[in-house]
């Protein structure tokens, strides 16, 4: 009878390959958020350009977890500040970290930490509730982005520089990760079921 390679594997062993695996899915993710945050619209009203990366981000917590979700966006916002070109436009850098949409990066740690939570107790496993875990993380980035945002073009104009231009494209995002997570979720189903 064959045994499955972890289970001969000395528990030592066993913490080190599943190390390697956190360490490749934290890397894979922060690429994908990189490769997210190039598709990127600057609109000429905002600081703040319209990108993929905040779906990229929850993404990374629905799929990963928590805790391997948030440090995906950490290792990307790591990259930036040792000056690779991953963040929205090519930028890199300190400056981009402090300038008007370094809240939202900070957001992004907090929004795949909470997506990454609501996933372990199965939010994601249904498509409306997938959705709820998406939005709620996505408000959850919000917080600290229009809170930075606010310092740089005032507070009266936050909300309509750094939050209603977005609504359209995070009903859209959220609405595609809700759906791809529900897919996901049905295929990890039909595999079990012929596992088993």
């Amino acid at each position: 009878m064959a045994f499955p390679l972890h289970r001969s594997l000395s528990k030592p062993a066993r913490a080190v390959q599943a190390w390697h695996v956190d360490a490749a899915l934290v890397a894979l993710f922060s690429l994908v958020i990189t490769l997210a945050a190039q598709i990127a619209i600057p609109l000429p009203f905002t600081p703040v350009p319209v990108t993929l990366q905040t779906l990229a981000v929850l993404l990374a917590g629905a799929l990963l977890g928590p805790r391997r979700g948030a440090l995906a966006v950490l290792a990307y916002i790591g990259e930036g500040l040792a000056g690779l070109p991953v963040f929205a436009g090519g930028k890199a850098g300190i400056a981009h970290l402090l300038g008007p949409t370094g809240g939202f990066l900070a957001g992004f740690v907090a929004a795949a930490f909470l997506v990454g939570l609501l996933a372990w107790r199965g939010w994601t496993r249904k498509p409306l509730a997938a959705v709820f875990a998406l939005s709620l993380g996505n408000a959850c980035l919000y917080v600290p982005g229009l809170a930075w945002l606010g310092l740089f073009v005032g507070y009266p104009r936050v909300l309509s520089l750094g939050f209603l231009p977005f609504l359209p494209g995070d009903v859209l995002k959220i609405a595609a990760g809700g759906g791809l997570l529900s897919i996901l979720a049905l295929a990890r189903g039909r595999a079990a079921a012929h596992l088993g």
